[in-house]
């Protein structure tokens, strides 16, 4: 049953990215912010910590989960070291998250050749 939880979480949060594809003049780039801001926002208030639980990697791995990770992140660190977790908390929970992007990012760029527009 958690696959498929997972499936119908990562389903819909896919379905409302779609949606706002579609219906309004909001670039992808924005959409996408959005859904970290969206992750933040919820888990802020405490709703995104049981949807994370309840479809596992359906609600942590698209960007909202990102979003959740890096608001735990802050909100652990300042707990442990005051004001300084604010600036450090959500890079540090996020780190193995943004090396693995950057590293197959510069992989793709290196296997890749670009082209002028």
């Amino acid at each position: 049953m958690q696959y498929l939880y997972a499936f119908l979480v990562s389903g819909v949060l896919c379905v409302i990215g779609q949606i706002l594809i579609d219906k309004t003049k909001l670039t992808p780039a924005r959409i996408l912010t959005g859904y970290v801001v969206a992750g933040v926002l919820l888990s802020a208030i405490g709703i995104y910590t049981p949807l994370a639980e309840f479809a596992g990697a359906g609600a942590t791995v698209p960007l909202s989960g990102f979003g959740h990770l890096m608001a735990q992140g802050v909100k652990k660190a300042v707990d442990e070291d005051g004001l300084l977790g604010v600036l450090k908390g959500g890079l540090t929970s996020a780190s193995a998250g943004i090396t693995a992007a950057m590293l197959f990012s510069l992989l793709a760029s290196i296997i890749s050749k670009s082209k002028e527009k």
